[in-house]
């Protein structure tokens, strides 16, 4: 298949100065609202309120932890994993002030929650803090080898996973009163942590707790059975939990809601997202102002965003902070382009440049999209014209809004017209934009174009491609039969510190390869050593599940005798024998 004339075109540009992994998008400029006044009410949420205001000043944060513990302020295990949090982010504190306030946590009983721990390595990574790294990474293992140790937490969740279901409250209370559990809340919110795959029991639990005398649940508590409930499965649960909340003049937590709205947008809970948000803008410990736009966003990136609460949004936010944003104006712009109402949509770029927000690239960008999305191409093509117009120069983001609406609509041809277009410009393609146009290619039965504008790109040019993309090119490889360029691609992967994506290749040889193939796969796999004897015993199988055995064996003579001597490719190709000769 000889490349398209724009392919050519475009891969006769000088490649020195075409490719670089950098993202020319300018950012938004910033807008600071008005401080929202923090409670200062002596409550478990007004604590996490307080640290969670102060996330940008970690000293700062950590002065008012310790005088509200000093005071006798209600500081918990939320409150705790939250300064941890809070102290890991900035890499002066984290030096300084981590690892003493770890120690005070656990000497106060409270142990480093997942969230906090990948959270806090992720810190660690980005400030290049190998060492804390490490000590955290094994901090936490050893922590968790000991809670398998039997302590009253894991036994009481453990009794609790075995229920049936169906076991009455008298044999939930004799399955837990013979455990010596202290009920207080830490050690309740400790249980229901472990429990959070288990949503209805972990709330049978809670109930049980609630009924003991001398116990009541508190925000604690409450906030703790809220995160676990938070699902599709106990939705209709968490919100009689809100409600008893409510009733009892308790607040979720500033610190629960980020939890919940992250995971309600990461499952597509969107109207859950939205009521969430409404109950805490209402309530005294209101979310921080990028909240809104965020929500906004992730609804607009369905296929047909939901209006009604894009609007509800809107309503809530104007409400406490009395104008709009830019980001809040980029928010509603999206959802009304993604939705193709274009005119609505020009009205809100009026009202924003009224308020004094200039329209950038991201509001182009969105236009883009949304005409590209409703296949009103030329149209797209015009926004480029009134960009420059408006002195905002097209960047990176909306020409790849742009060549990939060309690939949606089928029209490749016009899509690397375009990319050549841009490069022209002096605009560097990234890994977004090649992972784009290779799939688009490819979706339109042009491997051989896609790989070798991928090879140009990656290992000429050297653009550092996506994993992903490397994965779906190669599969794309193999299931038009080009196996030497996949296994040049595989070479590439490995040179690049990527794990290989070894797995289409032996079920491909053995159906239509040579045991000579399989030795250029394994060579593929090396770099020091020799592949491990997983990867030899998957292509052996994959050659007798097609019925070629003499190929197997072929390739078993031209082992390293390390492979052939192996206890599990002995035993796989003595059950072969048997077979044959029964």
């Amino acid at each position: 298949m000889a490349a398209p004339p724009s392919l050519r075109r475009l891969l006769s540009l000088r490649r020195h100065r075409l490719f670089s992994t950098t993202n020319s998008t300018t950012p938004a400029a910033a807008h600071s609202p008005p401080p929202v006044p923090v409670p200062n009410t002596p409550t478990p949420e007004s604590v996490l309120y307080n640290i969670s205001s102060l996330s940008k000043d970690p000293s700062l944060a950590l002065a008012i932890f310790r005088r509200s513990a000093a005071a006798g302020h209600p500081v918990g295990c939320a409150a705790y994993n939250l300064m941890l949090r809070t102290l890991a982010s900035d890499p002066a504190s984290a030096q300084s002030h981590f690892w003493p306030f770890l120690r005070d946590m656990q000497d106060a009983g409270h142990s480093v929650d997942q969230g906090t721990y990948l959270a806090a390595l992720a810190s660690f990574k980005k400030a290049s803090l190998t060492a804390d790294y490490a000590s955290l990474t094994a901090h936490y293992t050893k922590a968790q080898n000991e809670a398998k140790g039997g302590n009253p937490i894991s036994t009481a969740a453990e009794a609790v996973r075995c229920l049936d279901g169906s076991e009455s409250s008298a044999e939930l209370d004799s399955k837990l009163e013979g455990i010596d559990l202290p009920l207080t809340e830490t050690a309740v919110a400790r249980v229901l942590r472990e429990l959070r795959d288990y949503p209805i029991k972990a709330l049978s639990f809670f109930r049980w707790a609630g009924r003991h005398k001398g116990y009541k649940h508190g925000s604690v508590a409450y906030n703790a059975m809220a995160r676990v409930l938070g699902r599709e499965e106990s939705v209709r649960e968490f919100w009689e939990l809100i409600e008893e909340m409510k009733a009892g003049e308790m607040h979720v937590d500033i610190d629960t809601y980020v939890k919940l709205s992250r995971n309600f947008q990461k499952r597509h809970m969107l109207r859950e997202a939205v009521e969430l948000y409404e109950l805490m803008m209402d309530g005294p410990f209101k979310p921080s102002q990028k909240d809104g736009p965020v929500i906004i966003r992730r609804i607009s990136l369905g296929p047909s965003p939901d209006l009604e609460l894009v609007n509800r949004v809107v309503r809530k936010f104007e409400a406490v902070w009395e104008f709009k944003t830019k980001e809040l104006f980029d928010g509603i712009h999206r959802a009304l382009t993604s939705n193709g109402r274009f005119d609505e949509a020009a009205e809100i770029v009026q009202r924003m440049k009224a308020e004094g927000h200039r329209p950038d690239n991201i509001t182009y960008s969105q236009l883009v999209f949304g005409l590209c999305k409703a296949n009103k191409l030329d149209d797209a093509r015009k926004v480029f014209d009134e960009m420059e117009a408006e002195g905002c120069v097209p960047d990176l983001k909306t020409w790849t809004m742009f060549i990939q609406g060309h690939c949606e609509a089928g029209d490749v041809e016009k899509a690397l017209q375009y990319l050549t277009e841009m490069i022209e410009k002096n605009l560097d393609a990234d890994a977004n934009l090649l992972d784009v146009i290779v799939k688009g290619l490819c979706s339109h039965d042009k491997v051989d174009a896609a790989y070798t504008l991928f090879v140009e790109m990656v290992d000429k040019a050297h653009l550092g491609a996506w994993q992903g993309t490397y994965k779906h090119v190669i599969g794309e490889l193999l299931r038009v039969k080009k196996l030497e360029e996949a296994l040049r691609l595989l070479r590439s992967m490995k040179a690049r510190k990527f794990p290989p994506f070894a797995d289409p290749f032996p079920p491909h040889i053995a159906k239509y390869g040579t045991f000579e193939d399989a030795r250029e796969f394994l060579k593929a796999l090396t770099v020091n050593n020799y592949p491990s004897p997983t990867a030899y015993l998957y292509v052996f199988k994959s050659f007798f599940a097609e019925g070629r055995y003499s190929e197997a064996q072929d390739l078993l003579y031209k082992c390293p005798i390390h492979i052939r001597k192996h206890h599990d490719i002995t035993k796989l190709f003595e059950s072969i024998k048997v077979e044959s000769a029964s």
